[in-house]
């Protein structure tokens, strides 16, 4: 499912047109990653958790060359799903 046949499916659900679903989508976009920006967590009970992650710098391998160089340190979005959604 991509970004328009979710909108879609919400409007058709909450009874709202497909742009203002798409704008309720962007929002939704928007604060979780200004959440993650400022290092804080957004949880939703019975979906899961969006949270930033950090990854420390480590060694690597290119697997065409066999060369070893380190990756750089970084900091990504992560989610941890609900208990209830583990088992789908």
């Amino acid at each position: 499912m991509n970004k328009s046949e979710l909108a879609k499916a919400i409007a058709d659900k909450a009874g709202i047109t497909k742009a203002q679903a798409s704008d309720a989508i962007d929002a939704f976009a928007d604060a979780i990653v200004g959440a993650a920006k400022s290092d804080d967590s957004v949880q939703l009970a019975g979906f899961g958790t969006f949270h930033a992650k950090h990854r420390e710098a480590r060694e690597v391998r290119n697997p065409r060359t066999g060369e070893k160089m380190m990756s750089k340190a970084k900091t990504q979005l992560a989610f941890r799903p609900a208990s209830a959604l583990k088992d789908i």
